[in-house]
């Protein structure tokens, strides 16, 4: 019997319900495969902040150092907008990127073909859809020193610093290769060379980087023209590297092109064991506890984790298909409603891909 810890972080708003739903599908893999996964759970965000006095306690980061691999629901929502920026909720994620040292950000954009319906473009234009996006995740503005505000003779002034050094970025674009080895065989590396440094820097490193994996090929791609082909042409696109800022509004664009952003999974990886693993939506408080949420995202999130982590590839594409078997019955959660489609609320949706993956 194989056995895996992880570190449950179900966070603020829907997190606690989408996170329950994952964990019961995981642990329906376990009956099933023979597999133990032992769950820990620890506050973060929001939530935190009000118990704690702090978005995330160095208890929890040194906790999930030691798990197998982490879960993370939703941080944040407008009850803590004019908290201290300094313990923000959203600092608990900027702490455990940081901690963890999770530098590469993995986002498949796939569409479902029940799905396409949902998605507001057109079926032609979709059909296909697979996409992985890479995104840098523990440098650039977000990260940047020095920022400041401060007033100035005229109002205020307000700055944030974008930095990257060769090594961050070799070692992102280098993940984005060897994923493409696995797949297609085609980088898109996305930047704005033309005006910035730090991406001129980008583009140059890239192409050290591509000599080494002759078999996969390179396009540059500059961030505003990659935003217009994602809605034009989204099956041009193999593997997509970029840079922090970027990779975080275009792997949000891209969510509609399967319909609802309450569809996609992502695993956040570095160079060492822990990885973490959680849906690219927010915290929904508007609908947090009213049984609406959708928790696909979080259960793709933890088929990601199967193979990702634990290596279990047989076990996460059950759950791909558990779920795509649902949604092609004709189930949905109120964000995916369309005609002759049936609406079923965040528990009954993890019976149904229980029930599928059974």
């Amino acid at each position: 019997m194989a056995e895996f810890q992880i570190v449950a972080l179900p966070g603020d708003g829907i997190g606690p319900e989408i996170v329950q739903q994952a964990i019961r599908v995981l642990e329906a893999v376990g009956e099933k495969w023979g597999h133990r996964f032992t769950f820990t759970s620890y506050l973060v965000g929001g939530v935190a902040i009000d118990k704690l006095g702090i978005p995330i306690e160095e208890a929890t980061l040194e906790a999930c150092k030691k798990s197998d691999a982490v879960l993370l629901g939703a941080v944040g929502g407008p009850k803590w907008d004019q908290v201290d920026p300094a313990i923000r909720p959203e600092k608990a994620l900027f702490a455990l990127r940081k901690g963890l040292g999770l530098f590469a950000n993995l986002r498949p954009v796939k569409l479902i073909e029940a799905l396409a319906p949902a998605s507001t473009l057109k079926p032609e234009v979709i059909a296909g859809v697979d996409i992985m996006l890479v995104r840098e995740l523990t440098g650039g503005l977000y990260f940047g020193e020095p920022r400041s505000r401060q007033k100035t003779a005229t109002g205020e002034e307000a700055i944030d610093t974008l930095s990257y050094t060769t090594e961050e970025i070799e070692r992102l674009i280098r993940r984005g290769f060897e994923l493409a080895r696995t797949r297609r065989k085609k980088v898109t590396s996305v930047d704005k060379a033309n005006v910035i440094a730090t991406s001129q820097l980008w583009r140059d490193v890239a192409e050290q980087v591509a000599k080494d994996f002759p078999d996969v090929q390179l396009e540059h791609m500059l961030v505003d023209n990659c935003a217009m082909q994602l809605v034009r042409r989204p099956t041009q696109f193999d593997v997509v590297v970029t840079e922090n800022l970027f990779g975080d509004i275009l792997s949000d664009e891209a969510a509609m092109l399967t319909g609802s952003i309450g569809m996609l999974p992502s695993a956040s990886l570095g160079a060492g064991k822990a990885a973490m693993y959680e849906p690219i939506h927010g915290s929904a408080p508007d609908i947090a506890g009213e049984d609406k949420a959708n928790p696909l995202a979080t259960i793709l999130s933890i088929a990601m984790m199967l193979r990702l982590s634990f290596d279990l590839p047989k076990e996460a594409r059950a759950v791909e298909m558990a779920v795509e078997k649902v949604l092609a019955q004709g189930y949905r959660t109120g964000d995916l409603y369309g005609e002759n489609c049936q609406v079923v609320g965040t528990t009954k949706m993890g019976d149904l891909v229980i029930e599928a993956l059974n």
